[in-house]
């Protein structure tokens, strides 16, 4: 794994690229999509980019935790969790196996 991260700004200028929007117009694009697919989770909805995966929400119910370091156990409150299950073309993608390179 490389532990390379892709930001906004990089997104951002790939769209400009392969868009041809100005520089301006694709950031503005870029965060428009951002925030559609945030308020969308905030309401509950599940988001679905075909070919990419599905966003979801999750609630997790209270629970009892253990403090590592003391063994004392402490209620973990319930709470929303943000859930990413990658499409199949996503999967395949990912785990395509490089072809071997024929000059070796």
């Amino acid at each position: 794994m490389s532990g390379r991260t892709i930001t906004r700004a990089q997104l951002s200028e790939a769209v400009y690229q392969e868009v041809g929007l100005s520089r301006n117009e694709s950031a503005e694009l870029l965060e428009l999509v951002l925030t559609q697919v945030s308020d969308a989770l905030a309401r509950g909805e599940t988001v679905k980019i075909s070919s990419f995966g599905t966003f979801s929400i999750r609630q997790k119910g209270q629970r009892i935790g253990r403090n590592p370091k003391t063994g004392e156990e402490v209620p973990i409150l319930p709470r929303k969790v943000l859930v990413f299950r990658p499409s199949q073309v996503l999967k395949n993608r990912i785990n395509e196996k490089r072809k071997p390179d024929m000059a070796s």
